[in-house]
């Protein structure tokens, strides 16, 4: 019978045992043999007190003595014949015997009779073990708790007794009678000392037990009892006498049962036998964690041996230099820890966890309640704080702060007091982090570097921080006084503090602080000690708005509270006279705000702060100055006035206002935008645009959400949804990209567009919402959902689905899946799009395709033959219906009878049979009502029209071409023919049928046409007239007064007939071309047509300046297509950017111009690249943390004190040109991509992708310099670095091999760094500076094609396999082991010690390199292993479990890569231990291996940090087994339990008991 089910079904059977005849016989057995006289019951408590000797010789009791213990197998004999039922008899002597245990724990000789028993009776089967040791622990558990509550309730003890009288838990009141017993005559040491005895007496149970053939699921219960009672091994005292004994009052039979427990956990785990439990149960036990360690020699060893394997173990699970992994946001995606068992529709809401704690098993762990545990001043507190400086300072996507932050505490409502789980940052960390910002800031600002936009920069997100809660406001200030007033206080110079302060004084939360908080007068004198006086220039507008700042502050503070009016300085309440006065002499009039001297704009400034209102309004008046006109064109019924044009405000004067005015000015803009009957000007769209750009993290909104929220009704006005249309897809596509909103404003869109494609005429509206959801596609770069709820199909056009196709090509095949979820669900989104289309790639397009996609899509059904099938059969029918409809002679009526009577199926061939008619000669037909049909019918007929065109079209290409006609003839009909359509009367939409005709790419001449098109004369001539009337692409650089394009210019009849009373803003059919010649150029070089791509892309350089992702664009098809772009066309598309404004390296241009021979640049040019990074994009090191995970000596000299400020390098020794790195940039100054971080990324990834050399050679360069950086650093740095701890780089240690040795890197090419400067322009010292560098190769390396990898993996396998001591034969297993150690220790340690190795260096490359990619991307990481296969030695097995374990909990939640990669590491190790291998090394070598299988696959069972009930997954546990089965003897023993097999396994065993019981 199945164990579990045996003791659940104890106390049922108990009772209908207790009554059986079998029962008292067998009690009358044993107590005739325990001596205890034939009717004493044994639920009876024995009460006497214990006699002493005297009394025993005395008064002793006359009673005969018990049989000898070898006449009880004859009498039990006798017993059992007289009974049928062995089944039942052994039951009841298995309950009788735990009853009398624990009745007879604490009496020697009777407890040695109960062991003879038990022996004797398993002998014949009478006990089987496997139930009756969990009834025993089960009923020891019930007594102990019984105790428990017995000894609470008792008030006193005044008797003591012999023995603890416990019936077993199994029977019937047992908890009465012992709650009799105790309240009568237990004592506290009594009650004590029968737990010891009872633990000491079933532990020598457990021990007889052990010997005979146990399930494991029994071993698995004594094993948790046993380490119950050791980390609870204290308490079990305090529960029994309320009290905690002192180590010198101890029983004495304590450490008894102690040293027994412990005997039997060995017992268990020892590995030389049977390894009953594997050793890792001890690692996961908790048991090093207890807190009151006994004196017990054994014990204690345990726990350090427990302590020693788990530190062993844990490495395995961390990534070599993981405390300096930390996001850069160099990337538009955000990587987070991975959440396993996640649905779709909560990943939208999931916090992000950007770093993790490790445990001590290394796991990565997140959580509110762990984080607030972390101690100030450690490794993982630095490290959080490094990540939150390192945000503040580059400014992320306010999406990103939102998923990360918590609200402080003090402001959370006591509905939400419980941790927040993901939670990785606490309140504390953020205002540190603040500080230490403020802090740097004022130094930069002191050694009169001009950091005014650094300062602006960070004025936002301190807003933006302040308002969200995420840190105490009065703890802010406190701590800010303490740090201004102590070791830095003597850098608070000017009022930069104070305007800081004066920025957020209105916010909800520090207006409590300063008003009604119980510290309000302490927090406000605080708030007011700040200032400073700051009369450094009285023309400067920064200084004027800091001269006066403090009397705004003043004023306002006045205004809040009475109570803190004694602390105001009297002096700057007065200063606010001069504000006033100026006011009424310049400000109250009409101020020309483009004509302002310096002074006025720093004095309008300080009005901002003080008298926010009226400057609003002032603004305002401003922008309407030039008064109203009616719209002309407009019909006299619907009359239309519009505001006459006035400059827009400059960013100059807008960047200085305070934030309270311009979020007043938003909502008073956005009135006049979206409420008012007066149609906005363009200066005023223009303004609140550059309004909401300038400080994007504070006055960001959702536009369709705001509107919908002031007023529901309003965007059902058709004036008002294009107007937002065109804002959005206009001027703040980039800023809804950087605030993460562009995937739910896609869906917003999506919805209207489902409502317009179907409803006749309204063609503007709709094409404008889909060429803004183009370039939404377009600029996603990371997986989506096509439905915001992910189910159901698709509101996508036909046009929108075989784009979302293009952009899951060019995001896949550049940028990774970064979710293993988002694989499972690509085919179901496949389905989505493609379930009402019916295209199909080209072969051309589909080789380009990365593998997934492709082969999703290589399947598809070409029904093309089938369309032109059904042209065909219609086309009589289309022909006559056209010949009605467009003969000159056709009466204007026949256009309601043509739409009334005629079959969609022949609607859509409209267009075709139209240019069959025309043949060339547009005279032929009535252009105007074939207008007015197009006109008439809905967007998705129009939509339907372009594509049959486009495919009757071709077909016809090659009818004519049958018939005998020339090419070049077909070709100039068509063009005619397009004439008429696109130029002269403007009848369909240009970009859809582009779109169209390069989607025909496997047809030869469809490309042909859309470059004919792309140089039409018209196009051309439209497309300049665009870039002229348009201006600067930087549009908010723009001063002059806008000019309105005319409606029918801007937009053409088609689109404007209907809507002509709304005139536009910035719409354009030229710039609904901008996200299709992109578009265009990619199938070009598909279909190799680099010539015309080349031309392309040189007539519309100028246009493409105006594409509002260009960068990224020239990012993307450069890897897209990398290794098959020729050089001439990579300069080309370089040329789309405008390169003096991007942070190229000086050397860069002459590598790509170069007419000659590629060659490969030198390794300076790399380094330099490498050091760009560590300057401007990984996270800088704070001045009082150490780039080493270790304390000594050396931090003394790991400091930052020489680091420049982020983003700014010494500009002698820049590694790029003078104009490339100029501070910290706003975000409308590099709207893409986006943060200044991601600029330097991305461009040195496009100087890489644009080399005209292999990559193969890259990276081996790459791989050159971090293999031998410390050595290169030290040699070239100051002399003192490379002496530390006297152990040098040409130490002859055979266990300490140098990295900077040229053996590892075998036939690489010669080459050397000039590195002399290197060091003085990082700031770092060059141990900090190497590790850094190594963080940045495999950042730089993440970012790039997957042919880079392939090559990474290939150099690093290299690398290690060259090592000469890996491949000395003459070295002893003691030197290699010792040289392993070394290897793989964190280059951050071997750089202060200069005992870097080679192999350290390229796993922690790897190691960065991993922590960067996405998930998708790490399947190809197994090439490492098979490079280096087969592993002959145990030092290359541990190389290999090195460079991969530490990946498998990243794939905990991929279930299929995950045992793909733990299969492969299986692998190496039957290459070293398998059956026939000749390995001298014995299996215990690598137990620390063993224990990190273990662990990993409980992780991975687990989906995170391994629990107490965690099991491994059945399909892992069947893959282990599998390897397992080709390991030696010894080695398969120590992965006995993780196997399949339930007699054998433990975790087997335990997942078919869990099956059962669910069955059941």
């Amino acid at each position: 019978m199945d164990q579990q089910r045996t003791v659940a079904a104890a106390p049922s059977s108990s009772r209908s045992y207790q009554f059986h005849p079998a029962r008292a016989a067998i009690i009358d057995l044993f107590n005739l043999y325990l001596g205890r006289g034939n009717r004493q019951k044994p639920d009876e408590p024995i009460l006497r007190d214990p006699p002493n000797k005297s009394q025993k010789r005395v008064h002793a009791p006359v009673r005969d003595l018990p049989p000898r213990n070898d006449q009880f197998t004859v009498d039990f004999d006798k017993l059992h014949t007289q009974f049928n039922d062995p089944d039942q008899l052994r039951a009841i002597t298995e309950s009788v015997l735990i009853s009398m245990v624990l009745q007879c724990s604490n009496h020697a000789p009777r407890a040695e009779f109960l062991l003879f028993a038990l022996r004797t009776l398993s002998r014949i089967g009478y006990v089987n073990w496997d139930t009756f040791i969990p009834s025993l622990l089960s009923s020891i558990s019930s007594a102990e708790a019984s105790l428990s509550q017995a000894s609470s309730a008792a008030a006193a003890a005044t008797t003591s007794s012999q023995s603890l009288v416990v019936p077993s838990g199994n029977e019937p009141g047992s908890v009465t009678a012992l709650t009799k017993s105790l309240d009568v005559s237990e004592n506290v040491q009594q009650r004590v000392r029968a737990i010891n005895s009872v633990r000491q007496l079933s532990c020598k149970i457990i021990l007889i037990g052990i010997e005979f053939n146990l399930k494991p699921v029994t071993h698995s219960e004594i094993f948790q009892s046993m380490m119950s009672w050791l980390v609870n091994w204290d308490r079990s005292e305090e529960s029994a006498g309320k009290t905690t004994w002192r180590r010198s009052e101890k029983p004495l039979s304590s450490e008894s049962w102690l040293r027994s427990c412990l005997e039997v956990i060995w017992l268990l785990v020892d590995v030389e036998k049977k390894s009953r439990i594997p050793f890792y149960e001890l690692l996961r036990s908790g048991l090093q964690f207890i807190e009151n360690v006994p004196d017990d020699e054994g014990l204690f060893a345990l726990v350090m041996e427990i302590h020693r394997r788990r530190d062993s173990m844990a490495v395995h699970m961390l990534m070599l230099d993981q405390h300096l992994h930390c996001p850069t946001f160099g990337t538009h995606r955000v990587s987070s820890q991975p959440t396993a068992n996640v649905s779709a529709e909560a990943v939208a809401h999931l916090r992000y966890s950007p770093i993790t704690y490790p445990s001590v098993l290394g796991e990565p762990l997140s959580g509110e309640d762990l984080a607030m545990s972390v101690p100030q001043g450690s490794l993982d507190w630095e490290r959080a704080v490094r990540c939150i400086r390192h945000a503040i300072r580059t400014t992320p996507s306010p999406e990103w702060w939102k998923r990360v932050l918590v609200v402080a505490p003090c402001y959370r409502p006591s509905a939400q007091a419980g941790p927040i789980p993901g939670a990785v940052f606490t309140s504390e960390m953020i205002c540190e982090a603040i500080i230490d910002r403020i802090v740097e800031l004022l130094k930069l600002t002191n050694s009169d570097a001009n950091c005014w936009q650094e300062w602006l920069v960070f004025s936002d997100i301190f807003f933006f921080l302040i308002k969200s809660g995420c840190t105490d406001f009065v703890d802010f200030i406190d701590k800010l006084v303490l740090r201004l007033n102590g070791a830095d206080n003597h850098i608070l110079r000017t009022n930069h503090v104070t305007w800081l302060l004066a920025q957020i004084i209105r916010v909800e939360l520090v207006m409590n602080a300063l008003n009604s908080d119980p510290k309000k007068v302490e927090t406000t004198r605080k708030v007011l000690s700040f200032h400073r006086e700051d009369r450094t220039d009285p023309n400067n507008p920064q200084s004027v708005l800091l001269d006066f700042v403090s009397s705004c502050q003043n004023l306002r503070i006045w205004s809040l509270s009475a109570a803190t009016r004694a602390y105001l300085n009297n002096e700057q309440l007065l200063k606010g006279k001069q504000i006033d006065e100026w006011w009424r002499s310049k400000g109250e009039r009409m101020m020309d705000y483009m004509n302002l001297d310096d002074r006025s704009i720093g004095m309008f400034w300080v009005v901002s702060y003080t008298m926010a209102q009226p400057a609003c309004e002032t603004v305002i008046k401003w922008l309407s100055s030039a008064g109203v006109a009616e719209l002309p064109g407009t019909p006299p019924n619907e009359r239309l006035m519009v505001m006459q044009e006035v400059s827009p405000l400059p960013m100059s004067l807008l960047s200085g206002f305070s934030m309270n005015l311009c979020l007043k000015l938003a909502l008073q803009m956005e009135e006049a935008l979206f409420v008012s009957q007066v149609v906005p000007s363009l200066a005023m769209v223009e303004t609140y645009t550059r309004l909401l750009l300038i400080s994007p993290h504070s006055m960001f909104r959702s536009h369709f959400s705001q509107i919908a929220q002031r007023n529901a009704s309003l965007l059902s006005k058709q004036g008002v949804t294009l107007l937002v249309l065109e804002i959005l897809n206009y001027r703040l596509l980039p800023l809804y990209r950087y605030q993460g909103k562009s995937k739910s404003l896609m869906y917003d869109v999506t919805k209207i567009m489902s409502t317009l494609k179907v409803k006749r005429s309204d063609h503007r509206t709709f094409r404008l919402a889909e060429n803004l959801c183009m370039n939404l596609i377009l600029s996603l770069r990371d997986f989506f959902s096509v439905r915001r709820d992910g189910k159901g199909p698709t509101d996508f056009t036909e046009t929108l689905s075989r784009i979302t196709i293009m952009t899951l090509a060019i995001t896949i095949k550049t940028r990774g899946i970064a979710d293993a979820e988002h694989l499972l669900y690509l085919h179901t989104m496949l389905e989505q799009l493609l379930s009402t289309s019916q295209h199909t790639w080209s072969e051309k397009t589909l080789r380009h395709f990365p593998s997934i996609l492709r082969d999703a899509l290589m399947g598809r059904v070409d029904k093309r033959g089938q369309s032109i099938q059904a042209w065909q059969q219609a086309e009589t029918t289309v022909l006559n219906q056209c010949t009605q409809l467009l003969s000159p002679a056709a009466e204007p009526a026949y256009v309601m009878t043509y739409l009334s009577h005629s079959f969609p199926q022949h609607r859509q061939y409209l267009c075709a049979g139209a240019c069959l008619l025309m043949q060339g000669n547009p005279d032929k037909i009535n252009s105007a009502n074939l207008a007015r049909v197009l006109r008439e019918v809905s967007p998705d007929e129009v939509t339907a029209n372009i594509y049959t065109f486009v495919d009757v079209l071709l077909h016809n290409v090659h009818v004519d071409l049958q018939r005998g006609h020339g090419l070049e003839e077909i070709l100039n009909k068509n063009d005619a023919n397009f004439s008429f359509f696109f130029w002269t009367h403007e009848m369909l939409p240009l970009d859809i049928f582009l779109l169209a005709l390069i989607d025909r790419d496997d047809d030869p001449h469809a490309l042909i046409i859309a470059k004919r098109i792309l140089e039409r004369p018209e196009l051309l001539q439209r497309i300049n007239a665009f870039c002229v009337n348009r201006g600067n692409p930087e549009h908010w650089l723009c001063t002059q007064v806008f000019k309105r394009n005319e409606l029918l210019k801007a937009l053409g009849s088609h689109l404007s007939w209907k809507d002509n009373k709304y005139p536009t803003f910035f719409d354009d059919i030229a710039a609904r071309l901008l996200p299709v010649i992109p578009l265009v150029v990619y199938r070009l070089i598909e279909n190799n047509a680099m010539d015309t791509a080349d031309k392309i892309l040189t007539a519309y350089s100028n246009f493409l300046a105006y594409h509002p992702l260009r960068f990224t664009f020239v990012r993307d098809i450069l890897a897209y297509f990398y290794g098959h772009l020729p050089g001439q066309l990579v300069v080309k598309i370089l040329r789309v950017l405008g390169l003096s404004k991007i942070p190229f390296s000086e050397s860069f241009p002459q590598y790509i111009t170069h007419t000659g021979a590629a060659t490969c640049p030198p390794l300076d040019y790399f380094a330099n690249l490498l050091l760009n990074l560590v300057n401007n994009v990984i996270p800088p090191l704070s001045s009082s943390s150490n780039c080493s995970s270790r304390s000594g000596s050396m931090a003394d000299i790991l400091n930052t004190s020489a680091r420049p400020p982020h983003g700014k390098t010494p500009g002698a020794s820049q590694p790029g040109p003078a104009n490339a790195s100029e501070g910290q940039k706003a975000f409308y100054q590099i709207q893409d991509p986006g943060t200044y971080t991601q600029l330097v990324l991305e461009t040195a990834v496009i100087e890489i992708l644009s080399l005209p050399v292999p990559a193969s050679q890259i990276v081996s360069s790459l791989v050159q310099i971090i293999v031998s950086i410390q050595s290169t650093l030290i040699q070239s740095g100051s002399g003192f670095h490379g002496a530390a701890n006297g152990v040098g780089q040409g130490s002859a240690l055979p266990t300490s091999p140098s990295g900077g040795s040229t053996d590892s890197m075998g036939a690489s090419r010669s080459g050397c760094m000039n590195t002399a400067s290197f060091v003085s322009r990082s700031g770092y010292t060059c141990q900090q500076l190497s590790c850094l560098l190594i963080q940045a190769c495999g950042l730089l390396l993440a970012q790039l094609p997957p042919e880079f990898h392939t090559q990474l993996y290939m150099e690093a396998s290299r690398v290690i396999r060259e090592t000469w001591w890996l491949n000395d034969g003459k070295r002893s297993q003691g030197e290699v082991d010792s040289a392993v150690g070394y290897a793989l220790m964190d280059p951050t340690w071997a750089a202060q010690d200069n005992t870097s190795t080679a192999i350290g260096n390229v796993v922690a490359l790897l190691h960065a390199f991993f922590s960067n990619l996405p998930q998708e991307w790490l399947d190809g990481t197994h090439l490492i292993i098979k490079n280096l296969r087969p592993v002959t030695s145990v030092a290359m097995l541990r190389v290999a479990f090195r460079i991969m374990g530490p990946l498998l909990p990243r794939l905990a939640n991929t279930h299929a890569l995950f045992n793909k990669t733990l299969a492969l590491l299986l692998s190496t190790m039957v290459d070293v231990f398998g059956k026939n291998s000749q390995t001298p090394v014995e299996a215990s070598q690598i137990a620390d291996l063993i224990d990190f299988l273990h662990n990993v696959v409980h992780y991975e069972g687990q989906g995170g940090a391994v629990q107490s009930s965690s099991k491994p997954k059945p399909d892992t546990l069947a893959l282990l087994g599998r390897a397992a089965d080709s390991l030696r003897p010894d080695v398969q023993h120590l992965l006995s339990h993780l196997r399949t097999d339930p007699n054998s396994s433990i975790y087997a065993a335990a997942q078919q008991n869990t099956a059962k019981t669910n069955t059941s």
